[in-house]
Parts: C-alpha cells; structure tokens; sequence
C-alpha cells in the first residue's frame, strides 16, 4: 500500500491527538486552549473524510478509527469542559456530573451512525462534531463576553439542562441536514439558505466587535432550531 493510503488515517490520529490533549488542559483549567485544540480536531476530522475520498482510501479500520477519535475529541473532552466549568463555578454533587452523558449518548451516536445506511445524504440526530462544538463555543463565549451571559452560562441548572437536551438530540430520530452538496438534492436551497445566516452572523459579530466564538455558538443554535422548525413543519403536512 502507498504512503498517500495512510494520509487519512494520519490525519483522523491527529483528531485524536488534540482531543486527548484537549482533555489535558480541561483538567488543568484551560478551557480556551481545550476549545482551540477542539477546532483544530474538528479542522482534522473535515480533512480526514475529504482525503479519504479525494485519494479514495477507504479501509474499514479508517471507519472504526474515526470513531473512536470522535468519541475523545466530541464525546469526551466537550463533557468534561462542561464538568469543569460547573466545578470551577462552585456547582458540585450530582448536578455536575450530568454533562457527562453527552459523552455517553455520543458513543451511542457514532455506534448508531456506523449501521444505518438511512444517513448518506444527511444525519439523522445531531452529529457530534456539531454537538461538542456547541458546548466549547458555550464556554468560550460565556468566558470570553458579556457578564450577563456568563452569569447564565455558570448557574446551577443551565449546563445540566443543555447536557440533556443535546443528548436527546445526538441520538434522536429527528434529520438535520449536512453541508455535502449534491447534485439535484432538494436540500442544496436549505444549505445555500443556512450558508447565508452564518455569513450575516459572521458580518454582524465583526461589525459590532463581538467575541468570534458568538460566531460558531450562534450559527449552531441557529442549525438545531432550523432542523427544528423543517421537522415540524414536514410532520404537520405529513398529517
């Protein structure tokens, strides 16, 4: 097998790597840098799947190393940033545990992703790239913006209550459409569309001088309630 057939697995290892490093620095309290290492894996995990198919090295050991990688860096690490954003704000006991789930429904979510063949096109639940980057945006942001926002962020139930929510989310039967265009899908209009709103978030955050993490938090909680409102939607023309 040629070198270029290693590439992708390469580059799924160095996904892993800044997880399991991100990991390090939540448990020595940086979670800016955790979150820095989080986009850098998620940068790896876009590279990985686009030189798989670009140099077409597809294996099955690449699939399974693929999710065990997704586990750590956005099952793992974005839970245990949240624990220790409880912990840090005086929140213990049972509470604080609860991010923790998002680690585990996110196991059950790659577990899922690997034998249904329902989701070439588009994901069925959250994906968990989406999920983590939620909670490090949540985080970062929250640290890095307003106090108003950050008293909110760092109270005893809103991190519980997001933890839940997101879990329910990852492994739900609920589509939420991927970035992937192909030609003649009916969901390019939905994606050129949510495209759109991240660029008007992206302007708008630069315009008024707004911590760019609101970008990426923003244009997610924007992707779940876009999904949100297509499923409702679908299932009231569906009665």
């Amino acid at each position: 097998m040629s070198i270029a057939k290693h590439i992708p697995n390469t580059i799924t290892s160095m996904n892993l790597l800044c997880g399991a490093l991100g990991v390090i620095f939540t448990f020595q309290g940086a979670l800016d840098i955790a979150f820095y290492l989080m986009l850098a894996a998620a940068v790896c995990d876009f590279l990985d799947g686009f030189s798989a198919r670009l140099l077409k090295a597809y294996s099955a050991i690449g699939k399974e190393l693929d999710s065990l990688a997704d586990l750590v860096t956005f099952g793992l690490l974005p839970s245990l940033m949240l624990h220790r954003r409880m912990i840090e704000g005086g929140i213990t006991g049972f509470t604080a545990y609860i991010p923790l789930i998002i680690c585990i429904f996110s196991a059950l979510r790659l577990a899922k992703f690997n034998v249904d063949e329902r989701q070439s096109e588009n994901f069925l639940g959250l994906a968990t790239p989406s999920c983590a980057l939620l909670c490090g945006s949540l985080i970062y942001s929250a640290d890095q913006g307003a106090a108003s926002i950050a008293s909110i962020v760092h109270g005893a139930y809103f991190i519980p209550v997001i933890s839940v929510i997101l879990a329910f989310l990852l492994i739900s039967e609920i589509p939420m459409f991927s970035l992937k265009f192909k030609k003649g899908s009916v969901y390019n209009r939905i994606r050129i569309c949510y495209i759109a709103i991240v660029a008007a978030i992206a302007l708008t955050t630069f315009i008024l001088k707004i911590n760019w993490g609101y970008i990426i938090l923003l244009s997610l909680t924007c992707y779940i309630a876009f999904n949100l409102l297509i499923a409702c939607f679908s299932f009231k023309s569906d009665k």
